[in-house]
């Protein structure tokens, strides 16, 4: 099914603070690393190999070698599905795996991505995000951006039929394409790409937002689609309403919002009124740093299963800690069979990519969200975590916000990365991250968060075993500056009992391919 387009035009307030020097890197003080992990336990999840040999019947041997993983988790009902690019299986919460791992255009029923006899490219798919939502006898949600051979763009929306991920899905589609074409909006310079979309949901609504690239060259910013949740979860696509937030002014000349990271509320938390709430960073350029985020309120949701849904969209610019541009990651050296086959034996870095808002958790009145960023430790710049847990409030149909908590993890020598939180109904959560540096193979890590302490002592969950010796930082395979791709996100959930589920890039001593060695850790923890 396509979707019904629904074009809303909103207004835009808010004030900030103006942005920092380059100069003012932050040098927070460095969190402790924990020698035990109480209440833990974890399993190693997807993998490269994994997701390279996913495919039965016409889709054995169509899928890319693809770096990073983009990771997707959703926990409910006893399952945990993972989701990576492209790849989806589905495991009980004790680790043991209850399907093969699926391609993901064979799950969607897609053209294979590529055809190996013909040398024919099929259906270009990317960027897994997972939601299970626990009312309504419980539904799983999988989105994902799709370019298909005709070079139109849209975002997958899978939701499942029953409370078991395992059985039968129903199907729809988000044309992202903007071209005019298809009840599209006719945005500048389009045909485009919503990319990397994000998802969140509320009693009322299931939200997309995605970040649109006219494929001429330039950047629309962020792309809001909002939608009736109980109807996707019946089997129909309602009505569905577009808000050009990219179009929305910033409070800096030429700025143009990105990443607007819909939040999503645990099992047995109190939603919102009426209200999806938002998150997002204000890093535009060309400053490195900056010291604000902003907060967002769509009003009005419990319209969305209106023939004519009246919603409005509004923004608040809030003074924050300063966060930056991060830079690539070291990591600690070991053996590398690719790098030695390319005649290439400097270790590769791992590219933390920059500092957009990561998923955002609205439990206990409040919102959790954290960035990479930039830091300054032992006489080196470093990437590490900013987090940052905010009330916000609305009044009158304008949002506004409090920074009720934030703060830095951040270690000496290492550098922590792509973080996730997780938070249950009660405020108790747990941020997931990426773990690498001259004392790390790259693993996955954890650290404690609530409102009142901020964040605890950092814990190892998966222990890296080898460095990444992946593609894409390699000049033979169109690789520049030793940077290989990494992670793009993680994930975090918390599941109906309280405890928190995580999920993140490392590399285990386990099987590969001849092209990259990744895998993830699948880590559950009670706060």
């Amino acid at each position: 099914m396509t979707d019904n387009a629904v074009d809303v035009q909103v207004p835009h307030t808010g004030n900030g603070a103006i942005r920092v020097p380059a100069a003012d890197v932050p040098q927070p003080g460095t969190s402790a690393v924990a020698s035990s992990n109480p209440g833990f336990s974890g399993f190693i999840g997807l993998s490269h190999a994994d997701q390279r040999l996913a495919g039965t019947g016409s889709y054995v041997n169509t899928q890319f070698s693809l770096e990073p993983p983009d990771q997707a988790l959703c926990v409910g009902n006893g399952f945990v599905v993972e989701s990576i690019n492209t790849a989806i299986r589905v495991f009980d919460t004790h680790g043991n795996a209850l399907t093969q791992p699926a391609a993901i255009n064979q799950f969607f029923g897609l053209i294979p991505e590529i055809n190996r006899t013909t040398g024919v490219a099929g259906d270009f798919t990317s960027d897994p995000k997972c939601y299970y939502d626990s009312a309504n006898k419980g539904h799983w949600f999988l989105t994902v951006l799709r370019e298909d051979t005709a070079g139109r763009t849209e975002v997958m929306i899978a939701v499942s039929k029953s409370n078991d991920p395992r059985g039968m899905w129903n199907f729809y589609s988000i044309d992202t394409t903007d071209d005019g074409q298809n009840g599209t909006p006719s945005n500048p310079n389009c045909p485009c790409l919503g990319d990397q979309p994000l998802i969140g949901a509320d009693a009322n609504g299931f939200y997309v937002s995605t970040n649109e690239f006219p494929f001429s060259g330039g950047f629309n910013g962020a792309q809001v689609s909002a939608m009736n949740k109980a109807a996707l979860e019946s089997g129909s696509l309602p009505a569905v309403v577009h808000i050009n937030a990219g179009a929305m002014p910033t409070p800096d000349a030429g700025g143009i919002w990105y990443s607007i990271q819909p939040a999503t509320t645990p099992p047995g938390g109190a939603f919102a009124s009426n209200t999806e709430y938002f998150l997002s960073a204000l890093q535009f350029g060309p400053s490195p740093l900056d010291n604000r985020i902003a907060v967002w309120a769509l009003t009005g949701t419990s319209t969305l299963g209106n023939k004519t849904p009246s919603v409005n969209l509004t923004d608040a610019v809030l003074d924050s800690e300063v966060y930056g541009q991060p830079p690539a990651s070291a990591q600690q050296s070991g053996p590398t069979p690719l790098g030695s086959s390319l005649k290439q034996e400097k270790l590769e870095f791992l590219a933390s990519n920059d500092d957009r808002m990561n998923q955002v958790v609205y439990a206990n009145g409040m919102l959790f969200s954290g960035v990479n960023t930039v830091v300054a430790s032992n006489g080196a710049t470093r990437s590490a975590v900013a987090y940052f847990i905010v009330t916000p409030s609305d009044s009158g149909g304008q949002v506004a916000g409090t920074m009720t908590n934030q703060g830095y993890i951040a270690l000496q020598s290492d550098d922590v990365l792509f973080p996730s939180i997780g938070v249950n109904a009660s405020g108790q959560g747990i941020i997931g991250f990426t773990i690498a540096g001259p004392d790390y193979y790259p693993s996955t890590g954890y650290a404690p968060i609530d409102a009142t302490h901020g964040a605890g002592a950092v814990h190892i969950a998966g222990a890296g075993q080898l460095p990444e010796d992946g593609f894409t930082g390699y000049n033979a395979f169109g690789g520049s500056d030793r940077v290989s791709r990494w992670g793009d996100y993680s994930a975090a959930v918390a599941d109906s009992d309280g405890t928190i589920w995580l999920a993140a890039e490392y590399i285990p001593n386990a099987p590969r391919t001849l092209l990259a060695n990744w895998g993830t850790f699948v880590s559950q923890v009670q706060p």
